[in-house]
């Protein structure tokens, strides 16, 4: 095979038709709400890149600490020959993985952005002119069918993206990973630990405004693709911890009574002051937790690391 290959899953007008779908719905349901994949356009995954070097932001830290340290550990574990990374990216956190990864024949990075597939692709062929790069141009989400590539497989879903399903979603997303692998194949997790409130919330609603303003992206970007009249100055941000749930929720809080339109779906949206309009959850996690929704879909916990401080964990499941 070509050392590099990019292989379109969606169909060329699916990322619109999808967008039009989730704001219909989303800004017609009560509450409204807006799913937090429509954060990343070119702005809103600059924003989130300041966001990992936040101070107040532990997760991507405490997750390449964990990689760092444990990469040997994972390839001596899986002796892995085909990695697939679900929601790729830049591919930058993976390299740990690779670099371990010594029997390595391919790489799947999955993300729905070509531009990051592409860009990432060819610069780890440049790097390792020896593996072979299969990109998919995929939502993983929904149904993924895998390149015939050789085994064992590792499939990575990392840093804890996992937590912005909803139970149902999780559920249903871990059912569709446990349908691509065979017995010997493995499922490496990332998922964010329960912690002090405080932390979670600061982790969310940084002094810099940062977070505040890749809340607000989602506004523009509907502004942008769908000929709405949103101003993002006129929502506050909101960010708070539910205990009973254990999942932080991010939310943009309308600061007046306001009509917004959006002609391309023929849409008035009014809202009254103080409604919230809900953008995102972010799901924290523990270790039984995650060892029983990695069972219910016949995966059994087989190893599992945290960062020196407790904060991150990294799961690694096998077919049972």
């Amino acid at each position: 095979m070509s050392p590099f290959l990019l292989t379109r899953t969606l169909p060329e007008d699916a990322t619109e038709a999808a967008l039009r779908a989730d704001v219909l719905k989303g800004l017609t349901s009560s509450p409204k709400t807006l799913p937090p994949k429509w954060f990343y356009d070119a702005h809103g995954s600059d924003l989130f890149e300041q966001i990992t070097a936040l101070p107040e932001y532990y997760p991507t830290r405490a997750e390449r600490e964990i990689l760092v340290a444990r990469a040997a550990e994972i390839a001596a574990a899986t002796g892995a020959r085909t990695l697939v990374e679900l929601g790729s990216g830049s591919s930058e956190k993976t390299r740990h993985l690779l670099d371990a990864l010594t029997g390595l024949h391919t790489y799947v990075p999955v993300d729905v952005s070509d531009s990051a597939l592409t860009q990432a692709g060819h610069a780890l062929i440049a790097e390792r002119p020896d593996l072979n790069v299969h990109a998919l141009i995929a939502d993983f989400t929904v149904a993924l069918e895998l390149p015939d590539t050789p085994g064992p497989r590792l499939v990575a879903f990392l840093g804890g993206t996992i937590g912005n399903l909803l139970p149902d979603e999780r559920a249903k997303f871990l059912a569709a990973v446990r349908a691509l692998l065979s017995p010997g194949d493995a499922l490496l997790l990332g998922t964010d630990l329960v912690k002090d409130e405080q932390v979670l919330v600061r982790a969310y609603d940084d002094a810099a405004g940062v977070t505040a303003a890749f809340n607000r992206n989602v506004l523009s970007v509907i502004n942008r693709e769908l000929d709405a009249d949103f101003d993002p100055g006129a929502f506050e941000h909101v960010a708070l911890w539910d205990a009973g749930n254990e999942w932080i929720e991010m939310r943009l809080r309308s600061r007046t009574a306001q009509t917004v339109k959006i002609p391309s779906l023929d849409l008035a949206v009014d809202f009254v002051a103080g409604e919230e309009l809900h953008t995102e959850v972010s799901a924290k996690f523990r270790k039984d937790g995650v060892r029983a929704e990695l069972a219910a879909v016949g995966l059994e916990l087989a190893r599992w690391w945290t960062d020196g401080e407790g904060r991150f964990a990294l799961s690694l499941s096998t077919v049972r």
